[in-house]
């Protein structure tokens, strides 16, 4: 489970800033499986923290899939709210950090699944960057983008 920042390419629709990254547009929550394919995902303004999207994120992902048990995350993730979401949604949130404090790049474990699977998304140029109007269309277009990915490894 990661987040993306996504930048708005007009002006027409709902955005908001994310301070961290320092991007004026969206942000997708996704959920991804081991292999990098979309299970759940959740578009909202870019202010939204990754911990307070959690919740809503889970709600999404309980109603489609049952037999899940435990969810990666990564660093945006910890805290209190690993609790909740146990108590909650029965689901064993696993937060995954870098050990290595060095500036040297490694990929940490695990991580690069969801980093890959956001590479995969930036190759279609429909999300690249933010169109859509309504956070319901851009979801639907992650969506499309997954199912035409999925269609193209098989």
């Amino acid at each position: 489970m990661d987040s993306q920042s996504i930048r708005w390419g007009n002006n027409r629709s709902l955005k908001s800033y994310d301070g961290n990254k320092k991007v004026k547009g969206i942000k997708r929550h996704v959920v991804v499986d081991k292999n990098g394919f979309l299970l759940a995902v959740m578009v909202t303004v870019a202010h939204i923290h990754d911990s307070q999207a959690v919740m809503w994120l889970m709600r999404v992902l309980q109603d489609s899939y049952v037999n899940i048990k435990t969810v990666l995350a990564d660093g945006g993730y910890r805290g209190e709210i690993i609790g909740m979401v146990r108590k909650s949604f029965g689901y064993v949130l696993q937060v995954v950090m870098r050990r290595d404090p060095s500036q040297i790049f490694k990929p940490v474990h695990k991580r690069w699944i969801v980093e890959r699977t956001f590479s995969w998304f930036d190759n279609d140029r429909r999300l690249c960057r933010n169109y859509e109007l309504l956070m319901e269309s851009a979801e639907e277009m992650v969506k499309l983008s997954a199912i035409k990915h999925l269609l193209n490894k098989f």
